[in-house]
């Protein structure tokens, strides 16, 4: 049964509703349709993950580029797809507002935008900015049913001021953020603190170096797990060791640790 874009969307937003979920993030079509396979409920993209695919680095990539990708996974699963958008490929509002009317049109379930302005001196974007833009992206979404994210770059740009990140996701929360996010957070108390300040709407906790299981994060009220390019980095680590080892010394052991060809074809098949 063919399942609509529109069927997507109410599923990924009845996901968010209780419990807690993992949503792993793929780089291409048969990666997509690999995790559909095992079951999961929802899928991420990773602006990561994708740029290595395509030879670039992260946030490297332009966005018709990850407009493609995004319509590629949207149409390959049965599942929602949630558009690690990055910061909307734009800084002003308007035109931020422009690129997340194509991301919708892709078919995806939810987006985010991040508030990273890609400078080491002034690292996230002006507060009151940051905000136009979640509120910017909420009008481009309208009606569609699209989820968005609102999400403070601040741990990973070395600004670790909590009270800073909570601030920042009530405003996006009040400026129309279906869901917040802060990668970066690790400890459970912190963790715990930003899921009571944007409570009742959801959390999506970056799990990192946090070491929390499933359980854990759904105890702390934690709703969906993200991997970010840690699948991506997996794979590429299989590789690159497989690869080094035949250029480096002539041998071939590594080559004895893929997976199997036959169960990628039933799977697939």
């Amino acid at each position: 049964m063919h399942v609509t874009t529109a069927d997507k969307r109410a599923t990924f937003r009845k996901l968010h509703e209780s419990g807690c979920f993992i949503l792993p993030n793929p780089v291409d079509v048969g990666s997509a349709k690999a995790l559909q396979h095992l079951g999961f409920k929802a899928i991420a993209s990773s602006s990561a993950g994708f740029a290595w695919t395509i030879g670039k680095a992260d946030n490297r990539v332009a966005v018709e580029e990850v407009c493609q990708h995004l319509a590629a996974l949207s149409s390959a699963v049965d599942i929602p797809v949630n558009a690690d958008f990055e910061g909307g490929f734009a800084v002003e509002p308007d035109k931020v507002a422009d690129n997340v009317e194509r991301c919708v049109r892709t078919g995806v379930a939810g987006l985010s935008i991040e508030d990273s302005a890609g400078d080491k001196a002034n690292p996230l974007y002006d507060h009151a900015l940051a905000v136009e833009r979640i509120k910017a992206s909420r009008k481009a979404i309208g009606d569609s049913g699209t989820l968005l994210v609102g999400r403070c770059e601040a741990y990973l740009w070395g600004v670790t001021d909590l009270k800073l990140v909570i601030d920042r996701l009530t405003a996006y929360a009040d400026a129309g953020a279906d869901c917040l996010y802060a990668p970066g957070l690790k400890t459970r108390e912190d963790i715990t603190a930003v899921v009571k300040a944007v409570h009742p709407k959801p959390f999506n906790l970056l799990i990192g170096g946090s070491g929390l299981s499933l359980q854990e994060a759904e105890d702390l009220g934690v709703r969906r797990i993200s991997v970010g390019g840690s699948l991506a980095r997996a794979a590429w680590g299989g590789f690159m060791r497989a690869a080094k080892e035949m250029a480096e010394q002539g041998t071939f052991t590594e080559l004895g640790n893929g997976y199997s060809g036959g169960e990628l074809n039933k799977m697939f098949s």
